[in-house]
């Protein structure tokens, strides 16, 4: 059995864990991915997050889990003859600046040369604007984004806290495959290439914070504008950590019960439940700790409460539910530990884990190869720009994770149906801490705006026999059905991807339960957070000296992302067969593949990767230090991230603050040495932060090559000059809202369309009459559904209940 990508050859011209990643998830969808390298080697090859040995004539784990199944060229960076005629024989390019190779090839000349090509870069900024260039890193990236501040993460008498575990870098490597693969779909319906500019940035805008901006604007006030650690979040129990989430007020009021206080449930409270959680979080903690982490979780599951263990690099591995699911395997070439897959295809092949490439192994052979150029397309490209235009999807997904599968497909031309209920509308539209009282309130939440761009609406109760008969006449029209319900609620409704392919053969379902479709865990209910504490993500957040800090973000886009993969992996399967494929892209699956780092080097090198506030693995110094500026809130709350890479950018660094004495002692002129006295220079970086303003401090450093940011709130991404260049957020009307920026996607594109939000988020039930009469209903028979409640345009009594009565 073929791979979807079988005959789809790519010329890997990237360094690091992003451009890495990307080209993993290609090969794996069987892809010819061609490493070229200078004679020294990707840098990657002698990466270990713990500091452990590598040998001169051996990979370090790591590289050796993103470089399966590869092909390894070497070039001297100006002998590039190999390398034109390897694009030339290539359908896409990835390319990153720090790869030695691809400093002597501009990807724009790229582009420009070989049309046919999907040119994708993975840089800090993108290739041009204001910022393009200048140095960063993950780490600063993420107080560019608020990422470093989150939607409330970490404590107030803190510095904020990053993101631990590089994961910017995994989740722009997910962008880059996802983009790449999308305008392939495009480049095979018209032969013409794409140059898709990916800014890191921007992906960790999407990623690691929540809408802020959008958010803000609609309603004159931040998502959040304290650090507060979420309540319970990953706590202490009697044997161990445990991990409980409240996404809804039901949960917890449910958390209430379960911990014998009823008292504390007060439905006509106007606290979030956020703030409701916070006032009696001493008494829940001294609970939690009498309590076995078992008994706990055992007790959580019975009230429908988010639970799981906390993951890490050690323990993780021997969880039941992935022991059970084989979510992780051993690499064939040295044995250690890896995850499996982010997804899995029925009646698919995705290559099976292989062996990394030796540097240069492959150089003869490929030099020696007929390398026939691909067809040059003639013109310009014309018409639709879109890639997914003419592909209808039928969204049932809610909340964050399936729309941010199902929300890239709009923006990129698919007819995008989102299916909701009167008694169960989106959960977005109801988190917006809006008043019941304040007219149309469902129709004004930010997150639902920000989410369901050029969607159409549809409502349907199918807990009623109608609106299941009606469902199943909508599938048979749509080419993929995406949800993200628990296993059980599709299976009780009769609507397994096997009861779709009688409704349409060749149909797409893709599934993204938190859990997966089997394993012991499988009907948990499972949100971003508890995603994060069972993959490893939370683990690696936080201060060693207190329980981790959950991300709360990263697990649901970084699953909607892996699901598009995976989906656009069964379009081509369906293409090229004409078969209708099953994808189960659980959010766990996903999460553990973007935390593989730390059961890597646990399982090769026995380390066990710590938190550690705000230092890391790759800089030193590295930390976010405290300047002069008050903050909007009137609060001396106001921060910089500074991380030194390199010696070189030490000794800029040095010059800049003017060569102070401590600064010039021989120890810190290397990485082992700065690291050994992080405490001395983190306080004497911070005195010399402390006086001055945040502008200051970035214009001091930034100009002399050393990775700086301003830490900002998120609700002010708008004011980053780059982001504005980009015209990163457009600005979207709606009938009921006022006209807000919302952000796209996190690439600039040479031939794609002028803009991505063509249509605002549709008003509950907007599309009713338009798809029901398509379906060949009557305007009495639709009136007849209303009447029924089996659609509606309001939240409340749906038709089962209303028949009921």
């Amino acid at each position: 059995m073929s791979s979807p990508l079988d005959g789809y050859t790519v010329v890997d011209l990237s360094s690091g864990i992003a451009g890495a990643y990307a080209t993993k998830m290609l090969a794996d969808g069987g892809a010819d991915v061609i490493k070229v390298e200078a004679p020294e080697g990707d840098p990657l090859r002698r990466w270990s997050a713990s500091g452990a040995g590598i040998a001169p004539d051996e990979d370090g784990a790591l590289f050796t889990f993103l470089a399966g199944g590869k092909r390894s060229v070497v070039v001297e960076p100006g002998e590039m003859q190999l390398v034109d005629r390897l694009v030339a024989a290539a359908d896409a390019v990835v390319w990153s600046p720090e790869s030695a190779v691809a400093q002597a090839v501009a990807p724009e000349e790229l582009f420009r040369r070989h049309p046919h090509l999907i040119v994708t870069t993975i840089t800090p900024f993108g290739l041009d604007g204001p910022w393009s260039g200048r140095p960063a890193t993950e780490f600063t990236l993420q107080g560019w984004s608020g990422g470093a501040i989150g939607i409330g993460r970490g404590v107030q008498d803190r510095a904020p806290v990053s993101i631990g575990g590089q994961v910017g870098e995994w989740l722009a490597g997910a962008y880059a495959a996802a983009m790449t693969l999308a305008f392939r779909a495009r480049a095979v319906r018209d032969g013409h290439g794409e140059l898709v500019d990916l800014s890191a940035l921007e992906a960790q805008i999407l990623g690691l914070t929540y809408y802020p901006v959008t958010y803000f604007e609609m309603l004159g006030r931040p998502w959040r504008s304290e650090r507060k650690p979420t309540v319970p979040g990953i706590a202490e129990a009697a044997d161990g950590l445990v991990a409980l989430g409240c996404g809804t007020a039901q949960q917890w009021w449910d958390l209430c019960a379960m911990s014998g206080h009823d008292e504390w449930i007060n439905e006509s409270s106007e606290l979030t439940i956020t703030e409701q959680a916070n006032l009696h979080a001493g008494e829940l903690y001294a609970w939690l700790r009498e309590q076995r982490a078992d008994d706990v979780r055992e007790l959580a599951a019975a009230f429908r409460i988010p639970n799981s263990p906390v993951g890490n690099g050690e323990n993780v591995t021997a969880m039941d539910h992935f022991v059970q699911r084989q979510a992780f395997i051993r690499n064939p070439q040295h044995g250690f530990t890896q995850p499996a897959a982010p997804y899995r295809l029925s009646g698919v092949a995705l290559r099976a884990a292989s062996r990394a490439p030796r540097l240069g192994e492959h150089t003869k052979e490929v030099a020696a190869a007929t390398l026939s150029p691909r067809d040059v397309p003639a013109g310009r490209p014309r018409g639709d720009r879109l890639p997914f235009s003419g592909l209808r999807v039928l969204d049932m997904t809610t909340f964050w994770a399936g729309p941010s599968c199902t929300h890239p497909l709009g923006m990129l031309g698919a007819e995008v149906i989102h299916l909701e209920s009167t008694p169960r509308p989106d959960g977005t539209r109801l988190i917006a801490g809006i008043p019941a009282s304040v007219e149309q309130w469902w129709e004004r939440s930010p997150i639902f705006s920000a989410l369901n761009t050029n969607k159409k609406s549809l409502t349907l109760d199918f807990q009623t026999e109608q609106g299941r008969d009606l469902l199943r006449r909508l599938i048979g029209t749509c080419d993929v059905v995406v949800e993200n319900f628990t296993p059980r609620v599709i299976e009780q409704i009769g609507l397994d991807f096997d009861s779709l392919r009688e409704l349409r053969e060749d149909i797409i379902m893709v599934r993204m339960p938190g859990f997966g479709l089997d394993g012991p865990w499988r009907d948990n209910p499972a949100f971003a957070y508890i995603i994060e504490d069972s993959s490893g993500l939370s683990w690696l957040t936080g201060y060693p000296d207190r329980t981790p800090f959950e991300p709360y973000s990263i697990g649901d886009p970084n699953a909607g992302i892996h699901a598009l993969s995976g989906l656009m992996l069964a379009l081509e399967h369906r293409r090229r067969t004409g078969q209708g494929v099953l994808v189960e892209a659980a959010m766990v699956d996903a999460a553990l593949n973007i935390a593989a780092e730390q059961v890597i080097e646990y399982s090769a090198y026995g380390a066990l990767l710590q938190r550690d506030g705000n230092r890391g693995p790759a800089a030193a110094p590295q930390n976010i230090y405290q300047c002069a500026d008050i903050d909007e809130f009137g609060r001396p709350d106001s921060w910089v991230a500074i991380a030194v890479n390199s010696d070189a950018q030490w000794s800029a660094l040095r010059a800049a603050l003017g060569l102070p004495d401590w600064a010039t002692d021989p120890e810190l002129d290397s990485a082992d040495g700065r690291r050994a006295h992080h405490d001395l220079i983190d306080e004497k970086l911070a005195a010399w932060c402390l006086p001055r303003s945040g502008d200051e401090i970035v214009e001091t450093v930034w100009p002399a090559g050393v990775p700086v940011a301003k830490v900002m709130q998120p609700h002010r991404q708008l004011e980053l000059p780059q982001v504005r260049f980009r015209q990163f957020f457009e600005h979207v009307g709606h009938p009921v809202n006022n006209a807000a920026p919302h952000s796209t996607l996190p690439v600039s594109l040479a031939n794609g369309p002028r803009a991505l939000h063509r249509q605002p988020a549709p008003l509950l039930g907007e599309h009713n009459h338009e798809l029901l009469t398509e379906l060949g209903l009557s305007e009495g028979e639709i009136a007849t559904l209303a009447e029924d409640g089996v659609i509606g345009t309001e939240p409340g009594v749906g038709g089962r209940r209303k028949a009921a009565r």
